[in-house]
């Protein structure tokens, strides 16, 4: 029997609703935007959906525009890897706003590979609130 093909669907994006790392609901979403204001707490990030690749390894990575550590050098992107875990999957890949918001601020790259492949990405631009 032949492997179905892949399917990925970017479902939304923008700013969403606080995530709950342990809990299995994804955050809801609040507004739909790539322009985001740097406020403590802001949740921002995308939703996909992934349909025929149970079981198979999801790449993820956030590149920050300079986030800094407590010895004042570049944090490396946040990345991962986590296993697709049902034939229809939703998958929330997102950050949030945390201070010294100063570092937060400017282009974040998000994005998703599967098997090498770039298969969703967003770039957000966080900028000081007015």
């Amino acid at each position: 029997m032949a492997k179905r093909k892949t399917e990925v669907r970017l479902r939304t994006h923008g700013i969403y609703s606080k995530w709950e790392s342990g809990s299995k609901d994804l955050p809801r979403l609040q507004e739909v935007t790539t322009d985001v204001p740097a406020v403590v707490d802001v949740e921002f990030g995308f939703v996909v959906n992934i349909k025929n690749a149970k079981n198979q390894e999801l790449y993820f990575c956030i590149d920050h525009p300079g986030i800094r550590d407590d010895l004042g050098k570049r944090r490396a992107p946040f990345d991962g890897t986590v296993y697709v875990k049902t034939n229809d999957w939703d998958f929330y890949l997102g950050d949030t706003v945390w201070e010294p918001i100063a570092d937060k601020i400017g282009e974040w790259r998000m994005w998703l590979e599967l098997d090498g492949k770039v298969i969703a990405e967003k770039t957000f631009s966080l900028s000081s609130a007015t």
